[in-house]
């Protein structure tokens, strides 16, 4: 469930944490089929182990997803304007993957204000699966005022 919050929006604005997880092989296997993407390194355990793999891996636009989900819930899937991610360690069955984001920049102008935020999905081990950054455009009169987030 998601509520709605109104506030203004400033720099060091954190979301709050959302964890996905634990992540199971159906997760990894729905994703892969939704996606197109049926790569056996991604459902098939042989496969992935031949590859030298430990086993099946997530599709790292999995991550990518929950973590444009959390973001979108924050400050609005109405309100994304750009969205970039950079995949930097593998997501296991069995990973709990938390999400975070913080406002790094908001500038007012034309009725709203752009706002800048960095995003982190960070693996149960503390290695970062992802990371990313998106702006956002927020209608207000001066100031972003819409902030979301899930309950």
């Amino acid at each position: 469930m998601t509520t709605t919050e109104t506030r203004a929006v400033t720099v060091g604005d954190k979301a709050t944490e959302h964890t996905f997880g634990p992540l199971t092989i159906t997760d990894i296997v729905r994703y892969a089929g939704a996606s197109g993407d049926m790569n056996p390194l991604h459902h098939d355990e042989a496969a992935a182990k031949a590859a030298g793999f430990a086993g099946i891996f997530s599709i790292g636009m999995f991550q990518a997803g929950l973590l444009a989900t959390f973001a979108a819930n924050w400050l609005g899937a109405e309100n994304v304007r750009r969205f970039t991610t950079r995949f930097k360690e593998q997501v296991w069955p069995g990973d709990t993957l938390t999400c975070t984001g913080e406002v790094t920049d908001v500038h007012a102008g034309d009725g709203g204000s752009t706002v800048e935020i960095t995003l982190t999905c960070t693996r149960q081990t503390g290695g970062v699966a992802i990371d990313g950054s998106a702006e956002f455009w927020l209608p207000g009169p001066e100031t972003a005022e819409i902030v979301r987030s899930y309950t």
